[in-house]
């Protein structure tokens, strides 16, 4: 996303997040969440929380940021947005699940990102391997980034809200662009977080087993990759392309190539053909 001149006081759509309101309300009856802080500016949230957590910070911490200037995304893409336009949040986690399994953390983040949106009226999204959530149109609304450090994993999301053509790249949209109206972004925030705590809580208490937490299942509900024929870009630059056959127990993608199946544990995913999907 593009850096804006607009600041978030001046358009009612971007005024500031409440933290004392979102954080009583967040952790309120909650067994994960421990705190809720949100700061005008940082460098990047994912990188001061895995900070936080080399310093001892506890499972459950969240840090909303309204405006990022240094964040990244995968393959170290930058991600800016106008202030107070979207949301760009972290949370800490210690997953106490085999190592193997944390490839599932990304995609269970995507489904309830994906379910918080969905209920926004006039918002159909899907999920693209492993990180992207897409409008309809296949314009990308949100993207997830998760980094491990000081013994800890840290998840970030940024999604656009409010942001409009002119501050968003060609492959951009958000949710009010999706919605063709105001969306309330404290509103989509609290479903999110509240969504994630009950997809991990599940997810952690079956030792990270996607299949018997139901992650699997409603993973590929919403995905679009599998079923689609792909381009993968992988980390050397070299490119793969065949049809998405499945996510496997790790999170990995299995395509079918010419050559046989290839399982990917991180790539860039280009979707040549997508399967049809129900409205």
């Amino acid at each position: 996303m593009a850096e804006a001149s607009s600041s978030a006081s001046s358009d009612p759509s971007r005024a500031p997040l409440d933290a004392t309101a979102l954080g009583a309300a967040l952790t309120s009856g909650s067994d994960l969440w421990r705190s809720l802080e949100v700061v005008p500016e940082i460098g990047s949230t994912n990188a001061a929380l895995l900070d936080a957590a080399a310093g001892g910070a506890p499972e459950g911490t969240v840090l909303v940021a309204e405006h990022q200037v240094t964040g990244r995304g995968r393959l170290d893409r930058t991600w800016t947005s106008p202030p107070g336009a979207g949301l760009t949040v972290s949370v800490l986690l210690r997953p106490d699940v085999p190592a193997a399994r944390r490839g599932w953390l990304p995609l269970l983040t995507g489904v309830a990102l994906a379910e918080a949106v969905g209920e926004v009226p006039g918002v159909r999204a899907s999920l693209k391997w492993p990180n992207d959530l897409l409008a309809a149109d296949g314009a990308k609304l949100a993207g997830v980034l998760a980094e491990v450090g000081g013994g800890a994993v840290v998840v970030g999301v940024g999604l656009n809200v409010s942001t409009r053509p002119e501050e968003l790249p060609p492959t951009g949209t958000s949710l009010a662009l999706a919605a063709g109206g105001p969306v309330d972004r404290p509103a989509v925030l609290l479903r999110f977080l509240r969504g994630f705590e009950r997809r991990y809580r599940a997810w952690t208490a079956a030792l990270g087993d996607p299949v018997a937490a139901g992650l699997a299942r409603d993973y590929l509900a919403w995905c679009s990759t599998v079923g689609a024929q792909v381009v993968v870009t992988l980390p050397d630059a070299s490119t793969l392309e065949g049809a998405a056959e499945a996510v496997d127990w790790d999170g990995r993608l299995v395509v079918r190539t010419a050559a046989g199946a290839v399982e990917l544990a991180s790539g860039d995913v280009r979707h040549v053909r997508t399967p049809a999907r129900e409205p």
